[in-house]
């Protein structure tokens, strides 16, 4: 399975690989990660976002292997509680200005370490947590302070499957990677 994702995406350390499989739970940013970090505002206050299917079906396929997914975000919006409810996230914590705190909060109704844990972000707000856990992966086009000081770097940036990149990286490590067929969303 590694041969397979160095020919999807890119070739991963024996050391990094090792550090996928111990993974239980992805902690997700949202903003700049699961879409493109854009926000469009209409006249009346209306705010919408883009979301890849891609992204969604990664989501789906780490909860039937196993792996819990939670999301940490400073904003607050309800496309974002629809979409991730939409996907069945059990975790959603939005308007956290500091996501440290809703990390441990995690950690404790999971039972897990933070070792078991992946977090994927894409700018300096997400390095209080990603700095603390097993593998910390950057979108491609995140802050290059966080490009320089993760784990792993996604070839595909955020909004355009560096989610779906992230899950498979947690499922082919786990030889999970085609028990999960199910519809994208």
């Amino acid at each position: 399975m590694q041969q397979l994702f160095k020919q999807c995406y890119q070739e991963v350390s024996h050391t990094l690989w090792q550090q996928a499989q111990q993974v239980r739970l992805l902690i997700c940013d949202v903003d700049g990660v699961f879409s493109d970090g854009r926000i469009y505002l209409g006249n009346d206050g209306e705010e919408l976002k883009a979301f890849h299917t891609r992204d969604g079906y990664g989501i789906k396929a780490l909860r039937k292997a196993g792996v819990e997914v939670a999301i940490i975000t400073g904003r607050h919006s309800e496309i974002v509680k629809h979409r991730m409810q939409s996907l069945t996230v059990p975790h959603i914590y939005q308007g956290q200005e500091r996501k440290q705190p809703a990390f441990a909060e995690i950690l404790q109704k999971e039972r897990l370490t933070p070792e078991q844990v992946a977090y994927i972000g894409d700018d300096l707000s997400d390095w209080e947590v990603m700095q603390h856990v097993g593998l910390s992966i950057a979108v491609r086009d995140a802050h290059p302070y966080l490009r320089l000081h993760s784990h792993y770097v996604t070839t595909c940036p955020g909004g355009f499957g560096a989610v779906r990149e992230a899950a498979d990286l947690l499922l082919m490590s786990r030889n999970a990677f085609h028990q999960f067929q199910g519809s994208s969303t």
